[in-house]
């Protein structure tokens, strides 16, 4: 006689999931909204969904916040935080960076909202579906057809990125990965002029994605043949007994890192960002330069501090080379070339590189993983929030430069811009500085406390080139500020424009200047709150 199989239900805390689960179904309502909801109010309630559902999301954070006293997370509750079975994980670090994740997808989808400035239409093609150049795309843009399918597919991406950074087993944080990447192929392809150059960057960025995703999965299984499940505490422990090198190991460690890695954008697994950054719809190319880096980062953390923190020795060398490479790469060849968009490509990659020097470093503060490691996280997430608001508001004025309703982005059409339209030039002037680090801007206080982190945990070495690095950088930004403001115009008909500014364009540019100034004055606020919720929880089994 057989014996019945026997089943444990997992633990489920929904308070703890309530964010990503109001994120999920706003998603999932915004197709039934595609399916059932009238063509001439679909657009408007898939925006009203869409910004509901993420105010919701960070609304109950706030409230999480202000009711655990201390931090996010109560200290005296931290052995709660491991829920489905200890494949997922809620604590003040997942919590900060689910808040920073929604406050930016949020301003995001404002921005898919934009139809102003493309003359009563969205960025997004009215017919995915069609042959770019068609008979049927061109029918459909003269029957003033609106892709709103962007905003359940940004926010499933959202909650995908909402998982990837609360996964404590190597399963969920592949899960998590894919579910953030699958929708931003589609995305990627949906621009409304240029369709070929969109579709081309979206089919290399499928094509690479589901390279850097089979790699990360044979890692995944490396892992498990080493330490025998997933759970990141089994691999803590086996990491802890484990004497010399084990080819295992070091294997799964090397492929999961180039997964997370080609997110992130270092160097040698950047090469998809340039081509994908360019095509793909701007107010796109803005969401995943900032919300993707930030879920990748922040799955890289817990991994490596929590489940790989026992050798850090091994993988802080092969860290700190990418770094260095993904900043000289980043800034040197940013230098060279002629469109905004592949300018802030590499921007973007430098500062890749920027936000892995405290990530190699600061760990290094003491005999025991959870030493130094709040000023660590704190400083990263600073770093984030400073670079978020830079770039996506210097990727909206990229997308109010036009010409013949037309975007562009060749740095020569926008000579003398800046000065013919002060308000737009002086934002741009504004997100430009803080990238590059200048004083009195957000960037600038994410980069100090940044290096700082990794010259007080031993990394003073990287912190110098870091500095360096960072100092090159400046040259970027300062040629295109050149160019807007110092730059004679010329009587060229199809010279850059700024396009009449709508309601959401201008909500996040607000939004961006504000948080790139008042971050860059007053830091500390966000600085001590960040501390007080930056401490990983490692649980003692599941």
């Amino acid at each position: 006689m057989m014996t019945p199989l026997s089943f444990t239900a997992p633990t489920l805390d929904y308070l703890l999931l309530t964010p990503f689960l109001i994120v999920l179904g706003a998603a999932c309502v915004g197709i039934l909204v595609e399916a059932f909801v009238a063509r001439s109010v679909r657009f408007a309630t898939q925006v009203v969904v869409a910004v509901v559902g993420l105010a919701a999301a960070i609304a109950v954070i706030a409230w999480r916040w202000g009711t655990a006293g201390q931090g996010l997370v109560d200290p005296v509750q931290a052995s709660s935080t491991s829920i489905v079975s200890g494949t997922v994980l809620v604590d003040g670090p997942v919590q900060s960076m689910w808040a920073i994740l929604f406050g930016f997808g949020l301003i995001s989808v404002i921005g898919f909202a934009e139809r102003r400035v493309h003359s009563g239409a969205t960025a997004f093609t009215p017919s995915a579906a069609a042959i770019p150049g068609s008979q049927a795309e061109t029918d459909a843009a003269e029957a003033g057809l609106v892709h709103s399918e962007v905003f359940p597919l940004a926010l499933f991406s959202i909650a995908g990125m909402a998982l990837l950074v609360s996964a404590n087993d190597l399963l969920v944080l592949f899960v998590g990965l894919e579910i953030l990447s699958l929708p931003l192929y589609v995305m990627s392809g949906l621009a409304r002029h240029r369709r070929l150059v969109s579709q081309e960057a979206a089919l290399k960025y499928f094509l690479l994605g589901a390279a850097a995703s089979a790699i990360f999965l044979f890692g995944v299984a490396l892992l498990f043949g080493f330490a025998g499940g997933f759970s990141y505490d089994k691999i803590a422990a086996g990491v802890s007994f484990t004497a010399g090198a084990d080819p295992l190991l070091l294997g799964g460690l090397a492929l999961i890192a180039v997964g997370l890695l080609f997110k992130i954008g270092a160097v040698p697994f950047h090469s998809w960002v340039p081509d994908v950054y360019q095509g793909a719809p701007t107010p796109v190319t803005a969401f995943m330069s900032v919300c993707t880096k930030i879920a990748a980062v922040g799955g890289l953390l817990r991994l490596f501090y929590v489940a790989l923190g026992g050798m850090r020795w091994t993988w802080q060398p092969i860290l700190a080379a990418v770094a260095i490479l993904t900043i000289v790469v980043g800034a040197i060849i940013a230098i060279n070339q002629a469109d905004v968009k592949r300018i802030l490509a590499y921007s973007s990659i430098a500062h890749a590189g920027f936000v892995l020097v405290p990530v190699v470093g600061a760990v290094t503060l003491g005999n025991n993983l959870a030493s130094g490691q709040a000023g660590s996280v704190a400083s990263i997430l600073f770093y984030l929030v400073a670079y978020g608001f830079a770039t996506i508001g210097a990727f909206t004025v990229v997308s109010l430069i036009r010409s013949q309703g037309h975007e562009v982005t060749d740095l020569n059409a926008w000579a003398g811009v800046g000065r013919k339209h002060p308000v737009i030039g002086i934002a741009m002037l504004i997100f430009l500085l803080s990238l590059a680090g200048i004083p009195l801007t957000a960037g600038f206080i994410g980069k100090f406390a940044a290096f700082a982190a990794a010259w007080r945990g031993g990394f003073w070495w990287l912190a110098l080139v870091a500095i360096a690095g960072s100092l090159v950088a400046v040259y970027i930004y300062i040629r295109v500020i050149q160019v807007m403001f110092f730059q004679q115009a010329g009587e060229d008909p199809d010279r850059a424009e700024v396009a009449p500014i709508g309601v959401p364009s201008w909500i996040v540019l607000i939004i961006c200047i504000i948080g790139t100034i008042g971050l860059g004055l007053v830091p500390g606020p966000l600085l001590d709150l960040l501390q007080s919720a930056a401490t990983f929880v490692i649980p003692s089994g599941t």
